[in-house]
């Protein structure tokens, strides 16, 4: 008898062991080498929280990553270095890549973490309402860049003409610069992403509009390699989009761990901001299956090519949605969220 309640027991413990396995067939297992890569993040934003949560508590490692994290400033310099090998990733906004990528880069778009815009429109204390903003200046950065498009795409859509509001210019600014505009009466309205919108509401300015309501072809926060890398490591890029899809669910269910981190990388200690942050990117946006929205990513390059790019690729052929459908079809999504995976499919 007691030897038939062990062979249960071993019976038992042998199929937990196979389901856990075949729920996650991603995982490092025992006496498999360490694969080094190189991560590099191209901004320091609150949009990258979770690539923050991931190294921070070393969600990698599982996967069998031994990981070397850098900060690589601009989405040109990153794309170089992932064709040259000198990085194996990238996370960084997709907008800004696309263009490179569809002009012939050696490098493809994988996952994308965040689908949308957390751009959010502030405004000085007496106006309540884009509405108000006839005859007011709009700071924004340099001519072309992402606020001078989103002033342009606000005016459109609440039917002002050119001559009615005055989008001001300053330069190579960021949002820093354009935010202290509307203290010193510069300008009357601007463009930030969270958490400078918690910092508004502080100084008695007014968030007035949220920018994803446009439902313009954003794609935010995602993951890049190059096509060297994805063609001689495939297995390694399928564990690193796994890794990044195991990340969307812990900072889901262990926020302040992931406060800790955003506010850790951006140096915020005021619980208003980190909070901030929090809600627009680990919850308003986030793309918990990671698929990359091909529709998105051609209406993005249509409007690099309207803009004057030299388009010389097609949507398909610089991103590659193999990865992520695999985590759906191994189940692997199933397991981690326990049943269907919460958001919108793209």
């Amino acid at each position: 008898m007691k030897a038939f309640k062990l062979f249960l027991a071993i019976v038992l413990l042998v199929t937990l062991f196979v389901a856990q396995v075949d729920a996650n067939p991603y995982l490092a297992k025992p006496g498999d080498a360490p694969i080094p890569i190189r991560i590099a993040t191209c901004a320091l934003t609150g949009g990258f929280i979770h690539i923050y949560t991931a190294l921070d508590n070393r969600l990698f490692d599982k996967y069998g990553f031994k990981v070397e994290s850098l900060f690589v400033r601009g989405g040109g310099v990153s794309v170089a270095a992932l064709a040259a090998n000198e990085l194996q990733f990238v996370y960084c906004t997709a907008d800004s890549l696309i263009p490179s990528l569809a002009s012939g880069a050696e490098v493809k778009l994988i996952a994308s973490s965040l689908v949308g815009l957390p751009w959010v429109m502030i405004a000085r204390k007496e106006i309540k309402r884009p509405e108000e903003l006839k005859g007011k200046i709009i700071a924004s950065t340099r001519p072309g860049g992402t606020q001078d498009l989103l002033a342009r795409a606000m005016m459109k859509k609440f039917n002002f003409a050119p001559n009615e509001i005055s989008i001001r210019h300053l330069g190579g600014a960021g949002q820093a610069e354009v935010y202290n505009a509307l203290l010193q009466d510069i300008a009357h309205a601007t463009f930030v992403t969270p958490p400078l919108d918690a910092r508004a509401r502080r100084d008695g300015l007014n968030v007035i509009y949220h920018m994803d309501e446009l439902n313009l072809p954003a794609i935010y926060s995602s993951a890049f390699t190059s096509n060297r890398y994805l063609k001689e490591h495939p297995d390694a890029v399928q564990k690193f989009v796994a890794a990044l899809a195991e990340t969307i669910h812990f900072v889901e269910h262990n926020p302040d761990k992931a406060k800790a981190s955003v506010g850790k990388a951006l140096a915020l200690k005021d619980p208003e901001s980190l909070q901030a942050a929090y809600d627009a990117y680990a919850k308003q946006i986030v793309n918990r299956r990671l698929t990359v929205p091909a529709s998105r990513v051609t209406e993005t390059i249509e409007n690099a090519r309207q803009a004057g790019t030299n388009i010389r690729r097609k949507a398909p052929e610089i991103y590659d949605n193999g990865f992520t459908d695999n985590l759906e079809k191994s189940g692997f999504l199933k397991e981690l969220w326990g049943g269907e995976v919460p958001g919108k499919k793209w």
